[in-house]
Order: C-alpha cells, then sequence, then structure tokens
C-alpha cells in the first residue's frame, strides 16, 4: 500500500524525473506538473496528501499560490525547492506557510526523510504571511551550504520566543543573526535592546541590565531603568554573555526560571516579557571547567544553539558579500566599484581572521581611498599583504607611524582627481569610513595600548575608549 500521494512541481524535466524516481522507490505515489495552474487544480480538487514544488515556476510564483493553498487546505505540507538560496527566500516559504524549504541542489535522502516527518506529523502548523521585504535589504548574505542550514534554522525560530545562543569567531555577524531574529519574528513590533557585556565596567553591569533604584549606590541619585525595562515585550540582546561577572550571571537565572527580577537596591519582583538571545564568542564549556561560567545557566541559555562558520569556511559566499558592500557603501554616497574576477579570487584565498567585519572593512578602504573604477588583483594584494604597523623591537628602531601610512593612502586617492579639487566634505566621508581601520591600526602600532594609540590618532583618551566601544573594535594586547 502506498504510504501517500505526493504531487510534485518544477519546470525542470531533469528534476521532475529524479524526484520521480526516488519517491517511488521510497513507496510514494507521485504526480508530476511543470505548472501552477496544474497543482493549484489537483490541490483544489482534494488530491495529494503533500506538495514539492519549486519557487520560480512558468505561470506563477509558488509564493504567490502558497497563501491559497493554506488557505483552501490548511492541513496539506508543502515543501518548498529553490535555487534563489538566500536568506529571504527561507524566511519568506516560512512566513507562507511552507512545512520546510530546500536549497537547491538538494540531498535525496534529507527530502525524503522531510517527506516522511511531514507526513507523520500531527496537522495544522500554520503561519502568518508578511508582505514581501525586498531582497536587497537582506539582513544576512551567502548562499554556501554552512549559511543555508543557519536559515533553515531561523525560519524555524522566527516565531517562537526560544533562548538562543550564538556562538562565533569575532566578526562572523553575531548581531546580524540576533536582529533578524527580532525583525523578522512574533516580536518586531517591540524594542531590540543590545548589550555588550565586555564594554561595561563588571561593577555596573547589574545596573546595567536591572536598573538601580534612588540611592543604590554611591551616585545613584535617581532611579534608572535597565535594559530589561528598555526591551520589554521585545529582544534583549547579551553579546559576548562569557564576560558577565558570577553576580550578574546569578540574577540572570532567576529571570530565566521565574520571569522576573529586582532592581538594584530595590526589592519588588518585577515581572518581565523579554526574548534572550545570547552571544560568546568563548568556548563557554571551558569557562564553565574553570569556574566562570554557571552551568546552569548555559544550559538556560543553550536552548537552540547557533555557530556561525568563519569566513575561510564559507569563502564561495565571498562574491556576493563583495557585491553587497560595495552597494551598500555606494548607497552611501562613495564612488561605485567594480572588482576584477582575479581579484576575487585573491579575496577567496585570504584567511580572514577577522571575517565578515573585516571584509567590510576592507571594501569600505577600497571604496573611499582608490580613485580606480575597477579594484584589481594587485590592489588587493597590496591592501592584504601590508605588514603591521606594531615593528619596534625591543630597544629597536622606531615605529612605522600610522600618520606616514595614512598619508600614502590619501595620496593615492587624491591623485585621482588631477588638478580638480576633491568635493566638498570628502575629508569627512573619508574620515567617517575609514575610522575603524584606523583605530585598529593605532592600536596595533602601541601594541593594544590605549593612551599611546589616542597620542597617535591626536584624540582624547576617554574619545578613543568610546570609538572602540561603538565601533566594536577588538583590543589585542601583543606580548612583549
Amino acid at each position: 500500500m502506498p504510504l501517500g500521494n505526493i504531487l510534485v512541481a518544477d519546470d525542470d524535466s531533469a528534476i521532475r524525473t529524479v524526484l520521480n524516481q526516488a519517491l517511488s522507490r521510497a513507496g510514494y505515489t507521485v504526480r508530476l506538473t511543470s505548472n501552477a495552474a496544474t497543482l493549484w487544480r489537483w490541490v483544489s480538487d482534494g488530491e495529494g496528501d503533500l506538495v514539492i514544488t519549486d519557487v520560480v515556476m512558468p505561470d506563477e510564483n509558488a509564493f504567490d499560490l502558497l497563501p491559497r493553498i493554506k488557505r483552501a487546505r490548511p492541513d496539506l505540507p508543502v515543501v518548498v525547492m529553490s535555487a534563489q538560496n538566500t536568506f529571504m527566500t527561507a524566511i519568506r516559504a516560512s512566513e507562507r506557510g511552507a512545512y520546510e524549504y530546500l536549497p537547491k541542489p538538494f540531498d535525496l535522502k534529507e527530502l525524503i526523510a522531510v517527506v516522511g516527518r511531514a507526513l507523520s506529523e500531527p496537522r495544522g502548523r500554520r503561519l502568518d504571511a508578511r508582505a514581501d521585504e525586498p531582497v536587497e535589504n537582506m539582513p544576512l548574505v551567502g548562499r554556501s551550504p554552512a549559511m543555508q542550514d543557519i536559515y533553515r534554522v531561523l525560519a524555524r525560530l522566527m516565531q517562537t520566543d526560544l533562548t538562543v545562543m550564538i556562538a562565533g569567531e569575532s566578526g562572523t555577524g553575531k548581531e546580524l543573526v540576533a536582529r533578524a531574529l527580532h525583525d523578522y519574528g512574533k516580536r518586531r513590533g517591540g524594542p531590540f535592546v543590545a548589550v555588550n557585556m565586555a564594554a561595561i565596567p563588571r561593577d555596573l553591569i547589574e545596573s546595567e541590565l536591572f536598573g538601580h533604584e534612588k540611592g543604590a549606590f554611591t551616585g545613584a541619585q535617581a532611579r534608572s531603568a535597565g535594559r530589561f525595562e528598555q526591551a520589554e515585550g521585545g529582544t534583549l540582546f547579551l553579546d559576548e554573555i562569557g564576560d558577565m561577572p558570577m553576580e550578574a550571571q546569578t540574577r540572570l537565572l532567576r529571570v530565566l526560571q521565574q520571569g522576573e527580577y529586582t532592581t538594584v537596591g530595590g526589592r519588588t519582583p518585577i515581572k518581565t516579557d523579554v526574548r534572550i538571545i545570547a552571544a560568546t564568542n568563548k568556548d563557554l564549556r571551558i569557562l564553565i571547567n574553570q569556574g566562570l561560567f554557571r552551568e546552569d545557566l548555559f544550559f538556560r541559555l543553550n536552548v537552540v544553539p547557533i555557530r556561525l562558520p568563519g569566513l575561510r569556511e564559507r569563502s564561495e559566499d565571498i562574491p556576493d558579500l563583495v557585491r553587497h558592500f560595495f552597494a551598500l557603501v555606494e548607497k552611501e554616497g562613495l564612488p561605485a566599484k567594480r572588482i576584477e574576477p582575479a581579484a576575487l579570487e585573491r579575496l577567496k584565498r585570504y584567511r580572514w581572521p577577522g571575517n565578515v567585519r573585516e571584509l567590510e572593512n576592507l571594501i569600505r578602504r577600497l571604496s573611499a581611498l582608490y580613485p580606480q573604477e575597477t579594484i584589481t588583483e594587485n590592489i588587493i594584494e597590496a591592501e592584504l599583504d601590508q605588514p603591521a604597523l606594531a615593528v619596534q623591537p625591543a630597544g629597536g628602531q622606531s615605529e612605522d607611524t600610522l600618520s606616514a601610512s595614512v598619508e600614502r593612502h590619501l595620496a593615492a586617492y587624491f591623485g585621482g582627481f588631477g588638478d580638480n579639487l576633491p568635493p566638498p566634505g570628502l575629508y569627512h566621508r573619508i574620515l567617517r569610513e575609514v575610522e575603524n581601520p584606523l583605530i585598529s591600526a593605532a592600536l596595533a602600532a602601541t601594541r593594544g595600548n590605549q593612551i599611546k594609540a589616542a597620542e597617535l590618532l591626536g584624540v582624547n583618551r576617554n574619545t578613543l575608549r568610546k570609538k572602540i566601544r561603538d565601533l566594536d573594535i577588538q583590543v589585542i594586547r601583543s606580548a612583549r
């Protein structure tokens, strides 16, 4: 006896043949069509126990057809296939009620497993549809298998309040993932509040998170709302959770267990309705073994773990990311650029210790400092092969100064204008676009010494600290 009747719609005859053979061998009855009209007729007539459909068909897009299918037969599972393997494809499939989204090319064993699971689960799962979001506004970019897995997990989490732990190296985009979960989820009408544990003095973290009462400590001259209160009804993103001190961990554990907290200096418990998303670039299990992180808190936070791969693990995404960042900086007013294929290949071979953030900074630097319309492999080679500025050995010669590096870049940029004066406001635009790499270079030149870096840049030390925090620059102190 057949296990079920599967309706397959795809305008690619090869795909239809492969699916027919695989599903038939697995024990299913299969009906095949190349267009949406026939699929809709079959569904309207009550045929089929499950639908597998491509997104793009000659007569209609599956995302337009899906809401009609769900209204007519809300319990009919629909599996969506697409070669347009983007974050928004996964989100649209989920929002329109698809049971599952599979990027092409897909694994046949995985497809058979999805079909079996869909037919065995209770029916009635349905998600609310939303208006299309422009693809150019995608918060996450990449078509690699690693990113496809992340998109599918995120799509399943959008309509939940599950606590999520995002792990990944610095610069992999952990806050972007957290914002995507908020902006496309059920709490998108509420606030998104981000807190970086590493950027707050340890003795102020509890006050920062939970607020304080007047007179709670020296300098507390009035009641102050904490981040939990500010995020009420929305999402609280706790970045670098591994830097949270033990006292604050205990308070956070109570929030996760009981859904309430007390302000610093307060006694009345306050109920809270906040979704928690945490992130770390550290191995929390190592911190647990070292007695620096509570194991019970880890399990409360690690309900749904998501690991973001380093850019070197998904180098096939670099061309898409480069085009995305060039388009982004062009919208911000910088000159339009194109990049040679050989230059892209050089970028794909680079190890990217700073991950996506490092790539974005490079694209901004290329757009701001080079007059050429086409970025060549030689330009990329020169940028990637620049030696670190911290070159002074103990008792050795003087350091290569940051100002000399800046002068070289500016000379290359302004040389493209010939005898013409630079456009109005160009100096401010250059400063804004290269601020992050300049500060990073100054910190490298001084081995992480912020006092010396401030002197090198000609700014106040407090100003530099604020910039480091605002730009989320990692300060690494080199051993002498």
